[in-house]
């Protein structure tokens, strides 16, 4: 029989053994280099340069398809095959056996100029009965002007085109600069799209971010139709659009509501530092371009010269100094990778990785960097199994499947 101090001894061996991996911490932030500002303080004191973890996990990467000419979004259909975004206007299916479809047909136009193009694409809840799906892009409003649109078809069985297309929302007032679009679609579980918007990035145009006659720099709610629900926090307003949900944002190109507490997530792209992760609440003033805890890139203070979102200004739950430049976003739930329950997975263009972050309540308590040897990583799912699934940035992208054990 065991000594009390020999079991727990032997208790104690079997629970660091036992403990996960994503727990191992330095205590130390990821190597990312010196702010852009270092005078600005946090907020408080997870805002930033969050311990950095180690999972463990080295990825096995497996290219499903490549040839993709700046893929910008996946989505995952129900009998496997993967929905494809290209910028310049394409949608192609990727089935289960890895064969690129043809172009899908039936998709409107769309302007191709700069960040402009087709851009997210998002499999809508009820597919199953009625195979709308949608996706968002750079519509042509003529004279070189555009606007972030985000439409909906169905899709045909045999994955050839779509048909019954409408648009279920539109930016406005249209922008001569193809920049600065947003763009992605969530669902929530009421009838619901949140779908988000830049502020086309020019001088004259990011303070349209603070003015609620326009939607720009905002996320907006709509049904799955486009008509207006019920509960938006401006509707009935003279001076704002009533499909207006939250203000103050710079360019929101990740987007995801939190399973386990329904609540949406995004990701902005600040300036020169200053990416921002902010809860969103409705009716919320996120600060752009007041606040922020970047600078222009031309090393100059943005707005106020202030980082810090005092009054009605609502706080990001964390920031980075230098950036990430994030794309697309998952909170991960699946079975291969199973110390990531609940972490937020985070696709980055600059440097480029795949950024995981823990999550205690809505504070960050460890970030990792993964996946830094495939260049810009512009969007994430995740596939049946638990895989996560990746695509590239370039003018030969490729759409990527990562499981453990590199």
């Amino acid at each position: 029989m065991l000594s009390d101090s020999r079991l727990i001894f032997m208790l104690g061996v079997s629970a660091l053994i036992a403990a996960p991996a994503a727990m191992a911490q330095t205590g130390e932030p990821v190597e990312q280099g010196p702010p852009n500002v270092p005078e600005f303080e946090p907020a408080f004191a997870e805002q930033t340069r969050a311990p950095a973890s180690d999972s463990g996990v080295a990825f096995s990467v497996e290219t499903l398809a490549e040839g993709l000419v700046h893929p910008w979004a996946v989505a995952v259909l129900p009998d496997g095959g993967l929905l494809v975004t290209e910028r310049p206007g394409r949608l192609r299916v990727v089935s289960a056996e890895g064969e690129l479809s043809d172009p899908v047909s039936g998709l409107p136009e769309v302007l191709a100029e700069k960040q402009g193009g087709l851009l997210d694409v998002a499999v809508g809840p009820d597919f199953g009965e009625e195979r709308w799906i949608y996706w968002t892009y750079a519509k042509p409003m003529g004279d070189g002007r555009s606007v972030t649109a985000a439409a909906r078809g169905k899709l045909a069985a045999d994955h050839s085109e779509v048909t019954e297309v409408e648009e279920v929302f539109a930016q406005e007032p249209p922008s001569p600069s193809p920049m600065h679009y947003g763009s992605r679609i969530v669902f929530d579980d009421d009838g619901h799209i949140f779908i988000t918007t830049g502020e086309h990035f020019t001088m004259e145009e990011r303070g349209l971010s603070q003015e609620l006659d326009t939607t720009y720099g905002k996320v907006v709610r709509v049904n799955r139709d486009g008509s207006l629900p019920e509960g938006n926090p401006f509707a009935g307003r003279d001076d704002a659009i009533d499909t207006i949900w939250s203000y103050g944002h710079r360019n929101i190109q990740a987007a995801a509501i939190q399973p386990s507490t329904g609540e949406l997530w995004i990701v902005e792209h600040g300036p020169k530092g200053g990416d921002e992760l902010n809860l969103i609440e409705a009716g919320g003033n996120y600060g752009w371009p007041v606040v922020s805890y970047g600078e222009t890139y031309q090393g100059q203070p943005i707005g106020s010269g202030e980082a810090r979102h005092t009054g009605d200004m609502i706080e990001p739950r964390y920031y980075w100094d230098p950036v990430i430049a994030p794309s697309g976003m998952v909170f991960y739930e699946g079975d291969m990778f199973g110390d990531w329950q609940g972490d937020v997975l985070i696709g980055s263009l600059v440097p480029g990785a795949v950024v995981r972050l823990e999550l205690d309540g809505d504070s960050v308590t460890g970030e990792e960097r993964l996946l830094t040897d495939q260049g810009r990583i512009r969007d994430l799912d995740i596939a049946p199994d638990g895989a996560l699934l990746a695509v590239t940035d370039e003018e030969n992208g490729k759409l990527l499947r990562l499981t453990p054990g590199g």
